[in-house]
């Protein structure tokens, strides 16, 4: 009897937790001016391996993955984009690879609660459970209310940009993959993650600044060596391509490290935020950051947000 008295005051306490989250986050955009747009950045999210044994070792709870200090960032933000680094889906159809993940969709619902408006997929681990697990995922993005970007049907589907806002500009955010798929084939017509090629991306950036010039354009690129601090020379060179060709802000990941900033013209260039909800101990791993950006019809202001993750859990520096 005691048992299931413990677990029904869990089970309220959880109920609390998440509707307290929500009206936070339902609140927030209220706090925004109607000429200011404020959208939070965030890098890997993966829901598997020591994530997923932590959250099971919470009674299967997802909101262990979220300290207050995160939410209180996420509150105060109309949009947060995130990388989801693994699948979300039942299916198991493993690719063979070295690494292989797979997050459990009702996860993604906590994502939501606690503020997540938006998930690329256009990394080397969305297409980890195979084409099928792919395109599940992106509807159960869908299902938990929430925006995927940079996967689709096709890859002309896959690298479509996503009009995030249209206030108080036009907002468009493209996600690329620069990197080989490990035992995946290039093929275009079947469900793909974002992969075009660097000259196609340079050009369909161009085209959109030329159809829309006051519109703003965020591009994130999956990219550069893992566990490296620096980016490579050609990184240089292609993330200034990207802002001649008229990108405004570009947040990259994928080297589970934060590396360094640049503004090349006035514009803002992350070139790795690192991890976000991750299982990596090592310090260059579990050092990281958020980015918010705060868009106007006059520009975009850019504040980077230190965070440490500690088992998992990322938490705001002070």
């Amino acid at each position: 009897m005691a048992s299931l008295l413990t677990m029904s005051i869990i089970s309220i306490a959880r109920v609390v937790k998440s509707l307290i989250v929500i009206a936070l986050a339902m609140a927030a955009p209220a706090l925004q001016a109607s000429d200011t747009l404020t959208i939070t950045f965030t890098g890997d999210v993966l829901l598997d391996r020591g994530v997923r044994k932590h959250i099971e070792n919470h009674q299967g709870d997802a909101n262990c993955l979220f300290s207050p200090s995160v939410d209180s960032v996420f509150t105060m933000s109309q949009l947060v984009v995130a990388n989801l680094e693994c699948p979300a889906t039942k299916i198991e159809k493993p690719v063979f690879k070295n690494y292989i993940f797979r997050g459990e969709p009702e996860w993604l619902v906590t994502l939501r609660e606690h503020g997540i408006t938006h998930l690329n997929l256009a990394n080397n681990h969305s297409i980890d459970q195979g084409r099928e697990g792919l395109i599940d995922t992106r509807d159960n993005i869908i299902k938990a209310g929430m925006t995927p970007v940079g996967a689709g049907e096709n890859m002309q589907e896959a690298v479509k940009p996503v009009l995030l806002a249209q206030e108080p500009c036009n907002v468009y955010f493209l996600a690329s993959l620069r990197l080989a798929l490990e035992n995946t084939s290039y093929l275009p017509d079947k469900p793909s993650v974002s992969q075009e090629s660097f000259d196609s991306l340079v050009a369909r950036v161009k085209d959109l600044k030329a159809r829309d010039p006051g519109c703003c354009i965020i591009v994130s690129m999956h990219w550069g060596a893992e566990h490296m601090l620096r980016p490579a020379v050609q990184q240089l060179s292609q993330a200034h391509q990207l802002i001649d060709a008229g990108a405004d802000c570009l947040i990259c990941h994928h080297t589970h490290t934060m590396q360094s900033v640049e503004q090349y013209k006035g514009k803002y260039i992350y070139y790795s935020i690192g991890n976000f909800i991750f299982d990596q101990k090592r310090d260059i791993n579990s050092r990281a950051c958020m980015v918010q950006l705060t868009i106007t019809a006059d520009g975009i202001a850019a504040k980077t947000i230190p965070i440490t993750i500690n088992n998992c859990i990322p938490e705001v520096e002070n």
